[in-house]
């Protein structure tokens, strides 16, 4: 595998999140660092000071995992939350409904490696705090009734 140029993958920073749940992702950038991989998807995120991750969300068929870089983040799940700092490592099991999501409640950015098995075609996120379902046959769409 090649050395990546950093300086040279540019930053995203869009969201498919249906109104109003834009919002907490303002200040949410990343670079992927995995293009060209198939089994893994790797993301360089940067949030600001009041940025969240995502909307507190869990995978049908994607394993998570995040390892701190920089900063302090605050991880939100089901039971409660947890500061996580440079060199704290978290990570979620595909198909347990522990909705979580990081919040930079700091006054500096924060960055974070956001590691996951990278199967969209088969994948499918559930948001317990809002009314949001996510597959890849549909895209972001309210919560199935």
């Amino acid at each position: 595998m090649p050395k990546l140029d950093l300086d040279a993958i540019a930053e995203i920073s869009r969201t498919g999140y249906l109104e109003p749940y834009r919002k907490a992702v303002e200040g949410r950038r990343w670079k992927p660092l995995a293009d060209g991989l198939g089994d893994f998807g790797v993301n360089l995120v940067t949030l600001a000071p009041g940025a969240a991750s995502s909307q507190r969300h869990w995978h049908t068929e994607e394993d998570e995992l995040v390892y701190m870089l920089e900063g302090e983040v605050v991880l939100i799940e089901d039971d409660g939350e947890t500061i996580l700092r440079a060199g704290d490592v978290a990570a979620w099991p595909k198909g347990v409904a522990n909705g979580h999501q990081l919040v930079n409640r700091s006054d500096a950015e924060c960055r974070f490696l956001a590691i996951g098995s990278d199967k969209p075609d088969v994948d499918a996120c559930h948001y317990p705090d809002i009314d949001q379902f996510y597959s890849a046959r549909t895209g972001f769409t309210p919560k199935p009734r």
